[in-house]
Parts: structure tokens; sequence; C-alpha cells
């Protein structure tokens, strides 16, 4: 139970440290990255305590985990060059790439505890 909380508080207290500003829209569409779970839909049982999610679970592979360090990290780029006020789309994107990472580290702590 503490590790389906944990995916709700870690990218909120990300969110409100690292972007203040949008800290609302920023944790909703970290949450929203939850949904790279229905992957879990394909394996039999679907839950299992004992098992480790990373490499397991197709979204879970370390081929999945480098899309999502380039969702988080390409979208810096253009966040950088950009002088706009509001959350763009780059914003957007880096944030489901940094939800997947935080999402995939909390599932890797499972592996080694």
């Amino acid at each position: 139970m503490i590790h389906i909380a944990l995916h709700f508080v870690v990218p909120l207290l990300v969110a409100g440290t690292l972007y203040r500003r949008y800290w609302k829209r920023a944790t909703v569409v970290q949450w929203a990255t939850m949904i790279v779970d229905a992957d879990h839909l394909l394996a039999t049982p679907i839950y299992d305590p004992a098992r480790c999610s990373i490499g397991f679970h197709p979204l879970h592979t370390g081929l999945a985990i480098a899309v999502y360090v380039l969702l988080c990290v390409v979208p810096l780029v253009f966040m950088a060059r950009s002088e706009e006020k509001e959350a763009s789309v780059a914003h957007m994107v880096h944030w489901v790439g940094l939800g997947l990472l935080i999402h995939m580290a909390l599932d890797g702590l499972d592996c080694v505890v």
C-alpha cells in the first residue's frame, strides 16, 4: 500500500518543488503516467507482490526507460530556448517523461528490497 501511495506523493512533491508555478498541472500530468501500469494486465497473475516489474512488463523494460529519458530530457532544450510565460507542449512532454521515470524508479525499489 505504501508503494501505491508513493506513486501519488512523489510526483506531487517533485512538482511542488521544481515546478512551483505550474505545480497542479505538472502533478496531474505525472499522475496520468500511471497508465503505464496497464501492461500489468498482460501478466499472469496480473499482480504479484514478489515480482519485479522492471524488465518483466513491456513498458517497464530498458528500451522503454530509454524512451522515457528522451521524453524527459529532449524538451528541456526547447524549454530553455523558449520565452513563453505559460506551460508549453515541451513542458507537458517533459512532465510525462519525468513522471514515467519517477514511476520506474519507484517500481525499481521493489526489485532491491
